[in-house]
């Protein structure tokens, strides 16, 4: 993508480029605009106000709070059922299949009653309790009110206006901030800050329905059990990779909390949160690919190839600062966030960074499955992944606490990302590894070098954290990019 061409027609025509759709590589940089303003407003809020619930509630609410969070977050792919997903996908490729959105609209509503009263009935089995029990309830409601939000932002998708998601997302954020902020002040507890988090997301839902009711599609329901049948069918295999996709990604936290380390889980999660901020450009990329990767698929190999390409490219040249730079920061980076009491989280955020890594460069494999048809080999994969990480759990959590589901967590993503690979390369449909991407490797590798010796210079490296990262961010970038200028070939 031409970056200076981008930036020219944002500056000379900006409602044209930021509201309308005119091309692949406009849309892409148009939805990939939105998604990154809400993602980073959205993040930022609620990373703020996590730093606070930390302080201010200490370890080991933190980690009670996070523990019934991760419980109900197990349920949530039960509630979707990879119907989400499937419909941007149907969607961006056959605009007439819109007319199905009601039929799906009535199986996503009633999977989530199910999926409430599912819930409701595990709480009693994995804490007795009463008080973490409620709060279990509350977030239960939360999850599942997000989740349908959900299926409104697939249809955003499918139509690749993204601005809208974006929008409903921002509001969400301040509000929940908002009243978060006003709790922690005021009412300082795990169970008023459920509350919070459940008010905000049902005024969002309220605004974001009328929205889309009186400007978008008009919202009604429709039973077709033929058509139900037909979206089950290409969604169960998704459904089920992100049901042990959330298991291996969640089911630490559970057990940890499970065997009452709460503390440890506390600091666990601390270090969790920040690796997840790191992940928000893969969150906005892969957002904004899909429906043009999914399109490219049907319609050109050609197309598919280049998409792929810049795909990749942007992975790789995200993911080797972030693991060289986040491992030697890391000390500094948990001192700025938290207080002294988190420095048990150092080790466990240079291991989960590392992770981070990986996850950011399985992406572009991850997809291509998706849009392939290839659901049910995503599924196996997520499954095998899932199985490896309850296993390792299970014997290093007791003996090692935080640092063995972080270590449990890193390998599990580096199995999932060698299995993805492999598959890929089976189907053979395009150049998976080419000399464009090993060029971006290269380039990325040497460009950390500098990037290294600078940060850690003892002025630079004991500047604020934040300019340290700037500083680092400004060296990795420029070198690459004069690399790139030096053999001619542009990202």
């Amino acid at each position: 993508m031409n970056i200076k061409a981008t930036i020219k027609n944002i500056i000379s025509n900006p409602t044209s480029f930021l509201l309308h759709n005119s091309g692949v590589k406009q849309t892409i940089a148009k939805n990939t605009f939105w998604l990154a303003v809400a993602e980073g407003i959205t993040r930022f809020l609620k990373f703020f106000l996590i730093i606070y619930i930390a302080r201010i509630l200490g370890a080991t609410e933190y980690g009670k709070f996070t523990f019934a969070l991760a419980f109900v977050s197990l349920f949530v792919v039960f509630s979707d059922f990879g119907i989400s997903t499937i419909t941007t996908r149907e969607i961006s490729r056959e605009r007439e299949k819109e007319k199905e959105f009601p039929v799906i609209l009535s199986l996503k509503f009633i999977l989530s009653i199910l999926t409430l009263f599912l819930i409701y009935i595990s709480s009693f089995f994995i804490t007795f309790d009463i008080e973490t029990r409620k709060i279990i309830w509350v977030l239960g409601i939360y999850i599942i009110i997000s989740s349908f939000s959900g299926i409104i932002y697939s249809f955003f998708r499918a139509r690749q206006k993204m601005e809208y998601e974006a929008w409903a997302k921002i509001i969400q954020a301040f509000i929940v901030t908002g009243i978060g902020f006003f709790v922690l002040f005021n009412f300082p507890s795990i169970k008023n800050l459920s509350f919070a988090y459940l008010f905000a997301v049902l005024t969002t839902l309220f605004f974001l329905l009328f929205f889309f009711h009186f400007k978008v599609y008009s919202l009604k329901i429709e039973f077709n059990k033929i058509i139900w049948k037909r979206i089950l069918t290409m969604s169960w295999p998704l459904a089920l990779a992100g049901i042990f996709g959330v298991i291996y990604s969640q089911i630490d936290s559970v057990m940890m909390g499970y065997w009452g380390q709460i503390t440890q889980n506390g600091w666990y999660n601390a270090a969790y949160k920040i690796t997840g901020i790191t992940l928000i450009p893969v969150v906005l990329i892969y957002t904004s690919f899909y429906p043009v990767f999914s399109k490219a698929f049907k319609e050109s190999r050609k197309n598919l190839q280049k998409i792929w390409d810049y795909y990749v490219q942007l992975m790789i040249f995200l993911a080797v600062p972030l693991v060289i730079g986040g491992t030697v920061l890391a000390s500094k980076i948990i001192d700025f966030i938290y207080d002294p009491s988190y420095i048990p989280s150092i080790l466990a955020f240079q291991i989960l960074i590392v992770t981070s890594g990986f996850l950011i460069l399985s992406n572009p494999f991850n997809q291509f499955l998706i849009i392939s048809d290839n659901q049910k080999k995503f599924f196996w994969i997520t499954l095998i992944g899932a199985i490896i990480n309850i296993i390792l759990n299970f014997f290093l959590i007791p003996k090692y606490s935080l640092y063995g589901a972080a270590f449990t967590t890193l390998i599990t993503s580096l199995l999932i990302f060698f299995l993805l690979f492999e598959i890929i390369s089976r189907i053979a449909l395009i150049k998976i590894l080419n000399y464009k991407l090993f060029l971006t490797f290269i380039s990325s590798l040497i460009s950390c070098v500098p990037m290294f010796f600078i940060i850690t210079l003892p002025k630079v490296y004991n500047f604020n954290v934040l300019i340290s990262i700037f500083v680092g961010t400004l060296v990795y970038s420029t070198t690459f990019f004069l690399i790139r200028k030096l053999i001619n070939f542009n990202l």
